[in-house]
């Protein structure tokens, strides 16, 4: 490796150090420190919910290929 990739690399790696100290003292460091890791039954529920909320537009979708492949047969 030469001299000017290894600076580009030690740059990147400086500058990505420096953004990730400040990670919990801005404007997000309140955030962070009320954020939680959720309970296996909040857990359950979101992937729940998602889960149905993929399969209904997904159905959505469905249906409305099935309408555009079928009505335009009888006009």
């Amino acid at each position: 490796m030469t001299d000017a990739e290894e600076s580009t690399y030690e740059e990147l790696q400086d500058e990505f150090e420096s953004k990730a100290r400040g990670f919990g003292k801005g404007k997000y460091g309140r955030i962070m420190k009320m954020a939680r890791t959720p309970s296996k039954d909040e857990y359950k529920k979101t992937v729940y919910i998602t889960a149905i909320g993929i399969i209904l537009i997904g159905a959505v979708g469905f249906a409305i290929w099935w309408l555009m492949t079928i009505l335009p047969g009888y006009f």
